[in-house]
C-alpha cells in the first residue's frame, strides 16, 4: 500500500503530521507495509532534506515520507535515450554524472551503496507532461517502439523503485502542447483498454518478471561499465547516440544491463565486468532483450594487464587487467543479462 503527494509546498509541519495520520491510520487496519512517497522538484542537494537515514526539516523535526519521485533521473534518462527529438539523444556520459552527483550529495544521508534503491520512485513521464516519453512518427507509427521499451528497461534495471504512468501499455502518445493532452480517457473510454496481448503490455510484463526474480536489480549497488569497439580502448560511451551500460550487483551476483540508443547502427564490442565474480571461463545470458532474435554474447575473455586502456569514472586511466564480455547490440535494443 502507499501514497504520493506534493510535499515540498505545503508548511513542513502539515507534511509531517499528514505522513504520520496516513501511517498510523493504515497501521489501525492492519497494513504494516504502508509506503509514503513525495513529489519533490529539487536538485540532488535539495533531496538530501527529504530522503535516507536522518531526514530533517527546517524546524530539526523528522520529514516522515519514504523516498521522493526522481525528477532528475527523469530529465537525465529522457535526455540520453531521445532529447532533443527521437534521433538525437545526449551521450551516456550524461546519466554517469548524474550518479556521481547524486553520490556526492547522499553521502550522509545513506548508509551503503545499495540503500539508494529504497529512496527514489523512478519514471519516463508523467501527468505534468506536455507529451509523454513514447513518441509516435504519424508518417511511421511503429518506429520509435524499441525506444520505448529500451527506456521501461533501463528504467527498471536503475537503482530506484519504477513507476509507469497508466497508458504506456496501451502505447498511448498524447502529443501536443499542454498537460491535458497526456491525460487521456483510459478506464470506459479506450477500446480493449487492458489488451494483455499489445506489445507494449507484454514487454513491461517481462521486464517486470526479470527484476523481480533477480534481487540484484531490486536492492544491488550499481556500477557503469566502460564498453570498447576494438578490444583495446574502453570507456563509458560519450558518444552520441550512445551505448548505456552498467551493472547491479548484490553478493555473488551481478546482473548486466547494456542498451544502444541509436536508432542505426548495430553496437559490436566488448563490455567489463566483474573481475572476482567472473574467474570461471563461460559467457552470460539474455534475461531480456526488446527485440525479436537478440544476438547472444561471447565467450568471456580476460585482457592483460598493458593490453587495454580503461578511463576510469574519475577521469584517470588504468592498464587492466580486465574481464571483458563480447555482446553484440542492435540498434534499439537492449539486453539484460546475468551469468
Amino acid at each position: 500500500m502507499g501514497s504520493r503527494g506534493t510535499f515540498k509546498l505545503p508548511d513542513p509541519t502539515f507534511g509531517h503530521t499528514f505522513c504520520a495520520a496516513m501511517r498510523e491510520f493504515a497501521l489501525s487496519v492492519g497494513k504494516k507495509n504502508f509506503f509514503n512517497f513525495g513529489e519533490i522538484t529539487t536538485g540532488e542537494e535539495g533531496l538530501t532534506q527529504f530522503i535516507g537515514r536522518d531526514t530533517k526539516a527546517e524546524n530539526n523535526d523528522t520529514i516522515g515520507i519514504d523516498s521522493a519521485l526522481d525528477f532528475v533521473l527523469e530529465g537525465t534518462l529522457n535526455g540520453v535515450v531521445k532529447h532533443p527529438v527521437p534521433n538525437q539523444p545526449e551521450p551516456p556520459t550524461l546519466l554517469v554524472d548524474m550518479y556521481e552527483a547524486r553520490k556526492r550529495a547522499e553521502r550522509t544521508v545513506i548508509t551503503t551503496h545499495g540503500e539508494a534503491s529504497g529512496f527514489f520512485i523512478t519514471f519516463l513521464d508523467n501527468h505534468d507532461r506536455h507529451q509523454r516519453f513514447f513518441f509516435q512518427d504519424a508518417a511511421n507509427p511503429h518506429r520509435w517502439d524499441n525506444q520505448l521499451t529500451l527506456g521501461l528497461g533501463v528504467l527498471f534495471g536503475l537503482q530506484g523503485i519504477p513507476c509507469v504512468y497508466y497508458g504506456t501499455e496501451a502505447a498511448m502518445h498524447g502529443i501536443g502542447g499542454s498537460d491535458q493532452n497526456v491525460r487521456e480517457a483510459l478506464w470506459g473510454k479506450l477500446p480493449n483498454a487492458f489488451d494483455e496481448a499489445h506489445p507494449f503490455y507484454r514487454a513491461l510484463q517481462g521486464i517486470a518478471q526479470v527484476r523481480a526474480h533477480q534481487p540484484a536489480l531490486r536492492y544491488g549497488r550499481q556500477y557503469f561499465r566502460q564498453l570498447s569497439g576494438n578490444q583495446r580502448d574502453f570507456a563509458v560511451s560519450a558518444f552520441t547516440p550512445g551505448v548505456i551500460s552498467y551493472s547491479r550487483i548484490l553478493d555473488a551476483e551481478e546482473v548486466l544491463v547494456v542498451a544502444n540508443t541509436a536508432e542505426q547502427g548495430t553496437f559490436r564490442g566488448e563490455v567489463i565486468v566483474d573481475w572476482d565474480l567472473n574467474q570461471a571461463d563461460g559467457s552470460f545470458r539474455i534475461l531480456f532483450s526488446n527485440i525479436a532474435a537478440p544476438a547472444a554474447p561471447g565467450a568471456l575473455r580476460s585482457a592483460p594487464q598493458g593490453s587495454v586502456s580503461i578511463r576510469e569514472l574519475d577521469g584517470s586511466t588504468t592498464i587492466g587487467p580486465a574481464r571483458v564480455l563480447p555482446v553484440t547490440v542492435q540498434p534499439l535494443e537492449i539486453q539484460i543479462l546475468r551469468r
